[in-house]
């Protein structure tokens, strides 16, 4: 049974803190599969992937391809995941259910700290993920690193 994960990024953007996830998810064994909500977005995060630093390249493609299935990571705003993923990154309020996260090694949910909107999403699937039993922990970086926060067990 896996895990819900929240990242409240406050100094660093979605585009530097994804790779950083991305790369320790990979460094886990796990296909990985990126959710989020507008096709735009989705396009938009491909392309910084695609410029990031060659010695730290992370392959992985947008969903809709020939190659879905191969993808290491796959960019996709459906529920269904042609990579099998271990894991599933959240973004832009994408949403997660709890079934999902007892069937995936982990769930991580990513929301920009300086949007109260977003902050409020993640308030409300927090509360909706762990009234249904499933663990989670809460990550902060506003002391300038990571530090665990919140945890429930589940």
């Amino acid at each position: 049974m896996g895990a819900a994960y929240f990242y409240h990024l406050t100094r660093h953007p979605l585009e530097q803190t994804l790779p950083v996830l991305l790369d320790k998810a990979r460094g886990a064994g796990w296909r990985v599969a990126v959710r989020g909500t507008d096709a735009g977005r989705l396009d938009w995060l491909d392309e910084r992937l695609w410029l990031g630093p060659e010695e730290g390249f992370l392959p992985h493609g947008r969903a809709g391809g020939p190659h879905d299935a191969a993808q290491p990571i796959l960019l996709t705003d459906s529920a269904e995941a042609a990579n099998d993923p271990a894991c599933v990154m959240a973004i832009d309020g994408a949403e997660v259910t709890p079934e999902e996260i007892a069937a995936l090694d982990r769930v991580c949910i990513l929301f920009d700290g300086n949007d109260p909107e977003a902050t409020d999403r993640a308030r409300g699937q927090w509360k909706f993920l762990t009234s249904a039993g499933c663990a989670a922990q809460y990550w902060s970086e506003e002391s300038g690193r990571w530090e665990k926060k919140a945890e429930s067990a589940g």
